[in-house]
């Protein structure tokens, strides 16, 4: 089945309050008063492997840096800005099982280093979902004049692990990190939502002074998100918020930086998967992921 990865033209994002933005994620959910979920409660089941397809073109492999657009930048809202952009998995990790199930330190314990993702039920993988919204997502904030990094551009042979895509973030001293992914729970599970991290404060783990910043960027985007897709904040995690907190995600214990991952819905539900899987759906959620960055870096 082909897919349109070729996104549509940009347009600026609108900045939102954080507590319109709240608002916004309220209107489309019943007892969102309640905020993020306890640490660790509503974790979906965990995404089986995907052996689908590779992205359209296949990428060099060996470069081990992380991305950066070489054309200029317009002066805009964001220019000074940092954003780093990572698209979750890689398309090729499911071709080097034994590098990406090696683990590594998350702080409070060992991980491992990658997973292949999930995909649709006929083939569209999760990791080449990822780097189509990531492009998407850069093209909108640089056109707001944000400088723009990926964590990986479908260019290594595998990776990069997770303790080394909090690492990209944190030595870019950016000023947000978004992990792009899509969720592989149960059929009839719907809707998107953004994980936020815990307080975590062990081994190389301190997210003490980034838990206010992030939660205030996965507000944002959660709100701009619904408004801009139409899509409703999951009813099978966050507690119908739109909002999850977690401790176990090494790219969120290991990061000194604002940052949040964003489930831009269940790949494995027909109904999520329609929607993931059209190319104008994924400029609407790369829209409102921009304009909820846009208002965090405005705010």
């Amino acid at each position: 089945m082909p897919y349109d990865d070729s996104p549509p033209p940009t347009r600026r994002a609108r900045p939102l309050s954080v507590a319109a933005a709240l608002a916004a994620v309220c209107l489309t959910a019943a007892g969102c008063g309640g905020g993020p979920e306890a640490d660790g409660a509503g974790t979906a089941p965990p995404r089986p492997g995907a052996d689908a397809a590779s992205p359209t073109a296949p990428a060099p492999a060996g470069i081990a840096s992380p991305t950066d657009s070489s054309k200029p930048l317009p002066k805009g809202p964001l220019t000074g800005r940092t954003v780093v952009i990572d698209p979750g998995h890689n398309p090729r990790n499911r071709d080097h099982t034994r590098e990406i199930n090696e683990k590594v330190d998350i702080g409070t314990g060992r991980k491992e280093c990658d997973t292949t993702g999930t995909s649709t039920d006929d083939g569209y993988a999760e990791a080449r979902f990822t780097l189509d919204v990531s492009h998407r997502l850069r093209a909108l904030l640089e056109a707001e004049g944000a400088r723009v990094r990926l964590t990986h551009d479908g260019d290594r042979p595998f990776g990069p692990c997770i303790d080394e895509r909090a690492r990209i973030g944190n030595e870019a001293k950016a000023d947000a990190v978004v992990s792009v992914h899509a969720d592989g729970s149960a059929v009839g599970n719907r809707g998107f939502h953004v994980i936020l991290p815990a307080e975590v404060t062990g081994g190389g783990a301190d997210t003490s002074k980034i838990v206010e910043s992030s939660a205030d960027l996965g507000a944002r985007i959660a709100g701009h998100f619904v408004r801009t897709t139409g899509s409703e904040p999951s009813h099978y995690i966050g507690g119908k918020t739109g909002l999850d907190t977690r401790n176990d995600l090494g790219g969120l214990n290991l990061s000194t930086v604002p940052k949040v991952f964003v489930e831009c819905g269940n790949m494995r539900d027909p109904k999520d998967a329609a929607l993931l899987t059209s190319g104008s759906w994924r400029q609407k959620a790369a829209q409102g992921m921009a304009d909820g960055i846009s208002s965090y870096l405005k705010g």
